[in-house]
């Protein structure tokens, strides 16, 4: 690791930034870094505005991609290098506004019994009826999950607070389930060859191998499952601040966009709840 990598790195240890964006910011600088041939800090202004020209008109890079490079050079060079940020300016392109392809009920049963394995099917499960981020479902620990209460604790989720979400019971029976067969610690879903939680890639591709065998065409991550339980929610007339709550949202603005989603799809009611209720798993691998 070279000393610029490692300052940036514990600038955004001590902001409390999560592993992803840590990750996708050192990411960000060494591509610019690799396209100039030299050393960040010895790239100027115009050299930046210009590498962001290059993503955007020649690579044709996604608008999403752009602003994660955009923030992640303004915290090196503004953050780390303490360049004055009134003197560095990079264009911010603003995302075109897109409707996520949401997951009716019946592709989310069908979702479920396509999983390649138990250990997919029980964090596609989760993800779903929890309403969890990517990150946050790797991070599970046993001690999260409170029967008593029903309730599963998020550790450190976007933005580095804490919450807790729904247990529902066939998400609780499920998890004892595998529990049972796989006696986890201390993650509930470790990597198979370490200690270490399952890579973010593991889960996204089980997630995509599911959704080829289910014969879902819709595009879309496995992030689309936690927009799936918030639409789902709103429609069984769950009200927005208790969403806002269970997704861990700061602001209910950002809530407020899944009333678009209910306005664009006709679904029914139901929450995930009702939906789980009336899975039944396939056999056990």
């Amino acid at each position: 690791m070279t000393e610029l990598r490692r300052r940036m790195d514990e600038d955004m240890i001590v902001r409390g930034f999560a592993d992803r964006t840590r990750e996708a910011y050192l990411w960000a600088v060494t591509g610019l870094a690799r396209f100039y041939r030299r050393p960040p800090d010895q790239v100027s202004d115009e050299d930046v505005q210009a590498y962001l020209l290059h993503l955007i008109r020649d690579r044709e890079r996604a608008w999403s991609t752009c602003n994660m490079v955009v923030h992640g050079l303004r915290f090196f060079y503004h953050t780390t290098l303490k360049r004055d940020p009134m003197t560095f300016s990079i264009p911010t392109q603003r995302q075109p506004s897109r409707l996520p392809a949401l997951l009716s009920r019946e592709e989310i049963q069908r979702l479920l019994a396509q999983a390649p394995n138990l250990k997919h099917r029980t964090m596609i499960l989760a993800t779903y009826a929890a309403g969890l981020r990517l990150s946050e479902v790797l991070h599970l620990r046993v001690e999260d999950i409170d029967s008593a209460r029903m309730t599963l604790r998020v550790e450190q989720g976007k933005g580095a607070q804490d919450r807790y979400t729904i247990l529902s019971v066939p998400l609780l029976a499920a998890l004892r389930t595998y529990w049972t067969v796989t006696r986890p610690r201390p993650w509930l879903f470790p990597s198979d060859r370490t200690t270490h939680p399952m890579h973010p890639t593991a889960l996204q591709r089980a997630y995509v191998t599911a959704k080829r065998r289910a014969g879902i065409l819709k595009p879309g991550g496995i992030h689309g499952l936690r927009h799936a339980f918030a639409t789902h929610l709103l429609e069984a007339g769950v009200d927005l601040h208790t969403i806002q709550r269970l997704l861990g949202h700061g602001h209910i603005s950002t809530t407020t966009r899944y009333i678009r989603l209910v306005r664009h799809t006709e679904m029914g009611p139901g929450s995930p709840l009702d939906l789980l209720a009336r899975f039944d798993p396939p056999a056990q691998d």
